[in-house]
């Protein structure tokens, strides 16, 4: 009688051997062969986030559809800008000035241009042999000595003293402003066909503008 009214009275536990005891439970190797594994639990966060952003996206008209042609409509503008912006900075370098850096004379531009077509940086060949041009119609008084001249306005100034090179002198403009600025590989022909005209320069003889 007395053991069965023993067997009714509740066991209480204390605290401590309480927490031993879950301590001893959550260290049983079964219980933590239980729990899921760092790739699953991965896939269950990234699932969940998924999950979210699919109720975000139920306000949006169209759902997940319409975000995605919203989406495609901006990446176009963005193309369409970058190429219109692309068109008009190249548009604007074109009429960039010839000089840069400090100042140099004729030979010094040649000498620099020879250098660079003998170890093929035909790029450099080209831009320095149109400022040699430039710089010896300078050093001959055809063109005034003035900053922030570009190759349009040089070859349209000394046009006017070689009327018989004008037209050279203008494809030879182009051909600066193609490589300097718009980013064209010089070539050996392009090269050569400058140095030519910058010993034709120096043999003309000028006439008058009013001429």
């Amino acid at each position: 009688m007395v053991i069965g009214l023993l067997a009714d009275v509740p066991v209480d536990i204390d605290r401590d051997p309480a927490r031993l005891r879950a301590i001893q439970e959550l260290t049983d190797p079964g219980y933590a062969a239980a729990q899921p594994g760092l790739l699953e639990r991965v896939w269950q966060w990234l699932g969940q986030r998924i999950s979210e952003l699919f109720d975000a996206l139920s306000g949006v008209p169209g759902g997940p559809l319409g975000l995605l042609l919203v989406l495609a409509l901006v990446i176009v503008l963005i193309v369409v800008v970058r190429l219109r912006v692309g068109k008009v900075g190249r548009s604007a370098t074109t009429s960039g000035e010839v000089f840069s850096g400090r100042r140099r004379t004729a030979d010094e531009y040649r000498k620099a241009a020879e250098e660079a077509a003998a170890r093929g940086d035909f790029a450099d060949a080209v831009r320095d042999r149109f400022r040699a041009l430039v710089r010896a119609m300078e050093e001959r008084a055809l063109l005034d000595v003035r900053s922030g001249r570009t190759a349009d306005e040089a070859v349209a100034e000394a046009g006017r003293f070689l009327p018989d090179l004008a037209v050279d002198l203008t494809a030879a403009a182009r051909q600066f402003d193609d490589v300097h600025y718009g980013g064209r590989p010089g070539t050996e022909a392009a090269y050569r066909t400058l140095s030519e005209l910058d010993e034709r320069v120096q043999r003309a003889r000028p006439v008058l503008a009013d001429a």
